[in-house]
């Protein structure tokens, strides 16, 4: 299933994703942000589970912001998460 996730706080404003029927990440693309570095955060989460993902990426805080992309991914991730069940 594919989400939208629109993002608060950050640089980048929207995070694309796909989600298989088991909560494996299929897919991630965000706009926005610092391109280099979320290209490799997408890369290295396909084919992870979502909840290992979250785990992983939640409260990650980006300079002297609450947040950041991989926090704001954790968040969207979540909320995916919730709607399947």
């Amino acid at each position: 299933m594919k989400y939208t996730y629109y993002t608060q706080g950050t640089c980048s404003s929207q995070i694309d994703f796909e989600l298989d029927e088991q909560g494996v990440i299929r897919d991630v693309q965000f706009t926005g942000g610092c391109h280099g570095n979320l290209q490799g955060i997408s890369v290295l989460l396909r084919g992870m589970k979502a909840a290992d993902a979250i785990a992983k990426l939640q409260g990650i805080r980006c300079g002297y912001k609450n947040t950041s992309c991989p926090d704001q991914l954790a968040n969207g991730l979540r909320q995916a998460l919730d709607m399947k069940d």
